[in-house]
């Protein structure tokens, strides 16, 4: 992008919370039902029905609110309001959509990031709000008409929406992918964006740097990752072309097209005083007590911000890889799991292995923490051997190859394949040494390269034992043995 031009991103995420039910009726919840089998007469506002707000979905509205806050519930309303949002739509059965405008569940809060260029810092959120799902317009398979399924009618979901704080693609994606983590971490979202249950909407506009804002485009319901990088980037450069071509930015809502990788006009964007709201006579107002918020705050995990203070504090970690370490509950686990099996002394080395060796492959293979080959457990075992000079960190790298490529099950694997592939490391001093007078004598060129001051024949030289001893001699031992006989 242009230096001339700084972008400016907020998003809203709208995460189907995970209830069995709707948030106004019984039906179910579950994925992948036949086509309106799911749509109770609440859900479509048949005459005489009434909703009753579902309090398992309120009860995870409030877990986020103490999840953004750092446990603290300033930022939760004890009092929030539902209200009609009008408009039509063939998906929108009851010609309304019960949301929350003035008086939304929580205010306030952030997620802590990891810009490429800006270091750590905090999207603010500007709230958090209840509302219910629409249905689903189908376009495929009807011999040119649509068909419509009303079974995510009613479904619950949390919209939370952000400041404009976000100053890249690659910052986007980094909050939704933060975002992502604490929906999940916290329990209240399975986090499935095949299935729609986390969806973002991407807020873009362009300035010149200390201007004004200038005017938004909304990309719409963005269910991967990847799409939200792709998008944003297109729509940015689209308005930078257009403002420096003369043109002018028209508010509107956008859909990106991922085959042609480009966004196009759906309609002009709304403002609130569009869509009519107006609270909503069924419900009564939601309020939240303190013994409420006492139970659920007491029912939260560890938060991961808590997380990476005591890694730095408990195990000496940078902030760096205590934010690594956190990216996801499962990844938090991993690793703790292994320092309690090898001691908190061996915290760094655990973290080394997991953002390398570990990292890489699950990366390479397109793997998540939970799928990994290698458990927890394993890994433990293996650095267990490396700590006690069983093998060296060398071949530790292809007992761990092995180890993923399943050439032993169970917690003993690098036993097993130390064992099998003979990779116990050499730490007999005599035979070390035995060793070092066979290279001294086959290299008397770098000997006395060495002896008149060239550092690098001393490299050449270990290179030399390692490779005679295939790679097992104990490298420390090697470096001492090879000084004590050149001195």
């Amino acid at each position: 992008m242009s230096a001339n031009w700084e972008i400016v991103i907020g998003l809203e995420t709208h995460v189907q919370l995970s209830t069995d039910s709707k948030i106004f009726s019984g039906s179910s919840t579950a994925f992948g039902a036949a086509p309106n089998t799911q749509a109770s007469a609440v859900d479509i506002a048949l005459p005489g029905v009434l909703p009753v707000a579902n309090r398992g979905a309120v009860e995870r509205a409030i877990r986020f609110g103490l999840g953004v806050n750092g446990g603290l519930a300033d930022n939760i309303n004890r009092r929030s309001e539902f209200a009609r949002k009008n408009y039509f739509y063939p998906d929108l059965p009851k010609g309304y959509q019960i949301s929350q405008l003035d008086l939304p569940i929580v205010n306030g809060g952030e997620i802590a990031i990891v810009s490429p260029t800006r270091g750590e810092i905090k999207v603010r959120l500007t709230r958090a709000h209840l509302e219910e799902d629409a249905g689903k317009s189908l376009h495929e398979d009807f011999h040119g008409m649509s068909g419509i399924d009303l079974n995510r009618a009613g479904t619950p979901l949390l919209e939370i929406v952000s400041e404009p704080d976000m100053r890249s693609a690659e910052e986007a994606v980094a909050y939704a992918r933060a975002l992502h983590a604490m929906v999940r971490w916290i329990g209240i979202c399975d986090g499935n964006m095949q299935e729609g249950s986390f969806r973002c909407d991407a807020n873009v506009s362009v300035r010149r740097p200390g201007e004004a804002l200038g005017t938004r485009r909304e990309v719409k319901n963005l269910n991967s990752f990847r799409f939200l990088q792709q998008a944003i980037e297109y729509e940015a450069r689209w308005q930078i072309e257009t403002l420096e071509d003369g043109g002018r930015i028209q508010q509107a809502t956008v859909l990106f097209d991922p085959d042609s990788g480009k966004t196009r006009v759906m309609r002009s964007k709304e403002d609130a005083h569009d869509y009519r709201y107006f609270p909503d006579p069924d419900l009564l107002p939601l309020v939240v007590d303190e013994a409420w918020l006492d139970r659920v705050r007491g029912e939260l995990p560890e938060l991961p911000q808590q997380k990476r203070d005591r890694y730095v504090s408990a195990y000496a970690l940078s902030s760096a890889d205590a934010v690594a370490l956190t990216q996801s509950r499962e990844t938090a686990e991993y690793f703790e799991d292994m320092v309690d099996v090898l001691g908190d002394d061996a915290a760094k080395t655990v973290a080394n292995w997991m953002m390398g060796e570990l990292a890489a492959a699950l990366n390479r293979d397109n793997l998540d923490i939970p799928r990994s080959p290698v458990t927890s457990r394993q890994l433990a075992g293996l650095l267990r051997r490396i700590r006690d000079n069983t093998v060296s960190g060398k071949l530790a790298k292809d007992v761990f190859d092995a180890m993923w490529q399943g050439d032993a099950r169970g917690e003993d694997a690098a036993d097993l394949i130390i064992e099998k592939r003979g990779l116990k490391q050499i730490s007999d001093v005599g035979a070390i040494e035995t060793i070092v007078d066979q290279v001294l004598a086959a290299n008397s060129k770098s000997v006395e390269e060495f002896r008149a001051g060239k550092d690098k024949a001393f490299n050449a030289l270990v290179g030399q034992v390692m490779k005679a001893s295939k790679g097992k001699a104990n490298p420390a031992q090697v470096n001492e043995i090879l000084r004590r006989k050149l001195s």
